[in-house]
């Protein structure tokens, strides 16, 4: 698939780290070897001995496994285009994924309708290269010695990546040509959330046109559609979720976080153990997250209500509360005369909707989840005024 937004959780639930590609962490879903095994099956039981019969069942099985692999290295190199491109254009890169359905590619917002476009149309042309290459090799192979099992799984291969490259350029945001339409409505208009609502409102329209075709598929006795009830799904929720994000930046336009930020703060010593904090900070704390303060005042992270009060009763005494915080490298940080809109592209995946204000190196003010939708309501209301 192509690049998501860094708002998740830090990493894909189920996901373990194996290794880095263009100096990004690679990922991989649990769900990547059952993919591998449903590819293999699927070339090794039908399209091979369909195109090349008369084989053993110890080639089709050799050359469907090497052939699902080969594709999912393609699948890898689809993203780390992406991820490439990114950073070649001075974009943070948190990590490379795959899973079932395809791979993601986590990053910053690019800075420009140019870059966003560089980066969006960078995996289907890594695809549509890989495919094209490979579709040659076969046609090579077949010119050389004859139609064989080699040359059908690079023909397949070549298929199945021209079918991704193709797939990914349909204009629904967070597909490929989504981000394309993305970028180029806002070039055209210079207005970056608008581009954003537009092609989110795309995606959740394609989103629901796979997720009914792939239905309609499934009830005719096609298994191909319960993959498109799952890719339309999953466009659809991204899809909604990425609009929504774009109405709140716009409704933070021009909003300076010293404007939206609760302070004073409720604040608490990095260093008490978690069982005082609890009884010292928590209690009182009207918040579901505390900043952190070290030994000389300075904040030093941030710590959930919830983590606390998962830690077992017998190790609270032990533990101190920063050992479960979430250190200040790791918050999103701004100044009071930033942009908010802006503060918000910098909160990590994990640590909640809180901003810390730090102000000559220390913490003057918070903003929270309420804090934003305070903010969003004053927009909605003025405007619904103005009108």
């Amino acid at each position: 698939m192509d690049r998501v937004p860094s708002r998740r959780e830090t990493t894909m639930n189920g996901s373990v780290r194996v290794g880095q590609v263009v100096g990004v962490p690679l990922r991989m879903h649990w769900s990547v070897p059952l993919l591998v095994v449903l590819f293999a099956y699927g070339l090794g039981r039908k399209t091979l001995p369909a195109w090349t019969p008369g084989r053993s069942d110890a080639v089709y099985t050799f050359a469907s496994a090497v052939g699902a692999v080969l594709l999912m290295g393609s699948l890898l190199l689809h993203e780390t285009a992406h991820a490439a491109t990114a950073r070649r254009k001075k974009i943070a890169v948190q990590d490379v994924t795959l899973w079932a359905l395809g791979g993601m590619t986590r990053m910053g917002r690019p800075p420009t309708a140019a870059v966003a476009f560089a980066v969006a149309i960078s995996g289907p042309l890594t695809s549509l290269a890989v495919g094209s290459a490979a579709l040659g090799a076969g046609i090579g192979l077949h010119a050389m010695s004859g139609w064989g099992v080699p040359a059908a799984v690079a023909v397949w291969l070549g298929w199945a990546n021209l079918f991704l490259g193709a797939f990914n350029l349909l204009p629904a945001a967070p597909l490929d040509g989504g981000r394309v339409v993305q970028a180029l409505l806002w070039w055209r208009t210079g207005d970056r959330e608008r581009a954003d609502r537009a092609a989110s409102r795309s995606g959740q329209v394609v989103g629901g046109l796979l997720l009914a075709f792939g239905w309609i598929s499934l009830l005719r006795g096609a298994p191909g559609g319960l993959w498109l009830v799952f890719v339309g799904l999953f466009i659809m929720v991204v899809a909604g979720a990425e609009r929504q994000r774009a109405v709140i930046h716009t409704a933070l336009r021009g909003i300076k976080v010293a404007d939206g930020m609760s302070s004073p703060v409720t604040t608490g010593a990095d260093w008490l153990t978690i069982r005082h904090f609890i009884d010292e900070v928590a209690v009182d704390s009207g918040h579901s997250a505390v900043p952190l303060l070290d030994f000389e005042g300075r904040p030093s992270g941030i710590v959930q209500i919830r983590r606390l009060a998962r830690v077992p009763e017998a190790r609270r005494e032990a533990l101190r509360v920063r050992e479960v915080a979430t250190p200040l490298a790791q918050c999103a940080v701004a100044a009071p005369s930033d942009l908010l809109s802006e503060a918000l592209d910098k909160l990590r995946p994990g640590t909640g909707m809180n901003i810390l204000v730090v102000d000559g190196g220390h913490l003057v003010g918070i903003v929270t989840a309420k804090d934003i939708s305070r903010l969003i309501q004053r927009h909605t209301l003025g405007g619904q005024g103005a009108g």
